[in-house]
């Protein structure tokens, strides 16, 4: 999709489908129910969702092709991070108690980026070009930081002592925030900033010789975006009580909610990370998905922790043991596949029999 292109109608028209919902609810005090009409609702629901959140990864795609990259893939993930950051929020903290829907979404975001996304993308790419190229340094960068994240937020809380796991104490929660807002913050600077040549590939030839957007246009994206994002974040608790009488109807596990968190927030970036595997830029495919990931863990821990003490809440973060032994493939994994800077089909497809087990243990554990 390109930035100077015409915007899609439906990139207009969900925004204003969502606030009209958000309108709707509001003024008439709708409260979701498992009816007939609370069905109906809830399609309408999902599809406004679904496309308000397409629509705000338009309009930031539109942003970041003006300020260019690696700002342009920090503008996206940092949409769809407040996004996320919102339904978790909504989700953790409503009248039903879900403590440990934080931990299980920023692990499906882990494993549906670094082995469903992943894979699909180096697959596509290497059927189509045989192999790939990624920067291995950028790569690098980014697994030392996601591995030590994820470690700390979903592995450590099971064998400390302080508190008896899989949580964290106050005082424990309050330093693993701290610690990682400074790591991706720490990195962030390092990718926008001291190391920007670490995550470009301009070796390809790719320019960027197109017409600028005009002033009036980039103004129009600006303000979509941000109706977008509101009206999602208003939206969430009735996504909330949707998802609870969804997993409640159909018996699925508990942590089914977390992984429709996560796919609902990251389809848009996925479809964005494929075209650009299929168009032989890899490079930015590896941008828009670690780069998600690390913004999960970096931004969304941080804020769902200081939500949940703020209001009393728990919140579980350690992992059992089969969730740790996955994480841990899917770093070993990782490290493979991005330590000689070219991909190939079999390790796409490596990482996406990993993400098939994922699925799996999922529903039977």
């Amino acid at each position: 999709m390109s930035a100077h292109n015409a915007t899609p109608r439906s990139a207009v028209i969900f925004p204003a489908l969502a606030v009209l919902l958000v309108a709707l609810v509001i003024g008439t005090g709708y409260a979701f129910t498992p009816t007939p009409a609370g069905l109906v609702f809830a399609a309408v629901l999902l599809t406004v969702l679904f496309g308000t959140v397409f629509a705000a990864v338009h309009h930031a795609e539109v942003i970041a092709h003006e300020i260019g990259e690696p700002f342009g893939t920090l503008l996206l993930t940092l949409a769809v991070t407040v996004i996320e950051v919102a339904l978790i929020a909504t989700i953790m903290l409503g009248d039903k108690a879900a403590p440990a829907l934080a931990r299980d979404t920023v692990f499906a975001v882990v494993m549906i980026v670094c082995n469903g996304l992943v894979g699909i993308c180096i697959f596509i790419g290497g059927l189509r070009y045989r192999e790939q190229d990624v920067q291995v340094s950028g790569a690098n960068l980014y697994l030392s930081v996601l591995f030590t994240l994820a470690t700390i937020t979903l592995v450590l809380p099971n064998f400390t002592l302080t508190s008896v796991g899989p949580v964290y104490s106050l005082g424990q929660l309050g330093f693993v925030s701290v610690v990682t807002i400074l790591l991706y913050a720490v990195f962030l600077y390092t990718q926008t900033e001291r190391h920007r040549d670490y995550f470009i590939r301009d070796s390809l030839g790719f320019t960027d010789d197109g017409p600028k957007l005009s002033r009036r246009m980039l103004v129009f994206s600006i303000v979509l975006l941000m109706v977008a994002l509101l009206s999602v974040v208003l939206l969430a608790k009735k996504f909330s009580l949707v998802v609870d009488a969804g997993v409640a109807a159909t018996g699925a596990p508990p942590a089914l909610a977390g992984v429709l968190v996560a796919l609902l927030i990251l389809l848009p970036e996925s479809v964005a990370a494929i075209s650009a595997a299929r168009a032989n830029d890899l490079q930015k495919s590896i941008n828009l998905a670690l780069g998600s990931s690390l913004a999960t863990i970096g931004l969304t821990i941080p804020a769902v922790a200081a939500a949940a003490s703020a209001l009393d809440k728990q919140l579980v973060l350690g992992l059992d043991s089969q969730g740790m032994v996955l994480l841990l493939l899917t770093f070993a994994l990782s490290m493979l596949t991005f330590g000689t800077g070219r991909t190939n089909i079999l390790f796409g497809l490596v990482h996406m029999v990993v993400f098939a087990v994922f699925l799996l243990l999922l529903f039977v554990p």
